[in-house]
């Protein structure tokens, strides 16, 4: 789960500063979620995404942790396209 949702992520953040019109950006990002979706091999059709994400939301602690480690995820990856090899502080 953490891993799908760091490419959503990042996916996201490329789409937004890809300075397309809001049509155009959100058709970039539903083509290429499909994509990252059909690589993990999860169904576009298929509902475990949503319930995944539903059950990991009631289960707060469980979401916390998972979200843990996607922002452990994008840092490391900030930090290494900004040759940083200093640790980020850690989250609260």
């Amino acid at each position: 789960m953490a891993s799908l949702l760091v490419q959503l992520h990042l996916l996201e953040a490329r789409v937004e500063s890809s300075r397309l019109t809001p049509d155009s950006a959100r058709a970039l990002f539903q083509q290429q979620k499909r994509e990252i979706l059909r690589k993990n091999n999860i169904s576009e059709k298929d509902s475990v995404l949503p319930r995944s994400y539903r059950f990991y939301a009631i289960n707060n602690k469980d979401m916390d942790e998972i979200y843990k480690i996607v922002i452990d995820s994008l840092e490391h990856r900030a930090n290494k396209l900004n040759g940083s090899t200093t640790p980020s502080p850690q989250h609260p």
